[in-house]
């Protein structure tokens, strides 16, 4: 959240992390095969609507998961955009292959 709050990009620097609703809604499924050199493995990639290519395998959100009383637990959820599914695995500040796809308002 905090990389998205205090990215100045294109002039902007009203920037947020998107919550998993947002990810979800802009999920391209029309398929996406990655562009690949011969002989070279394919990239983990999916597709945002807009034609936006994502090489990361998941994206975080600001969304927490629930624990079974409805409280917010440590857990943010993340969107797979090559598998266009919801993930919950990871508690928030895990420093693996996840990335951040920060948007704004228009």
């Amino acid at each position: 959240m905090k990389y998205c709050q205090n990215l100045n990009v294109a002039g902007y620097s009203d920037w947020r992390l998107p919550t998993i609703d947002e990810l979800q809604n802009i999920y391209d499924g029309s398929g996406f095969t990655p562009p690949t050199p011969n002989g070279s493995m394919p990239v983990l990639a999916g597709r945002a609507k807009g034609g936006l290519i994502l090489t990361g395998a998941r994206e975080w959100s600001s969304s927490r998961v629930l624990d079974d009383r409805g409280h917010r637990t440590g857990i943010a959820w993340q969107y797979d955009f090559p598998h266009g599914k919801r993930w919950r695995f990871d508690p928030i500040g895990y420093k693996g292959n996840l990335r951040a796809l920060c948007v704004r308002h228009p």
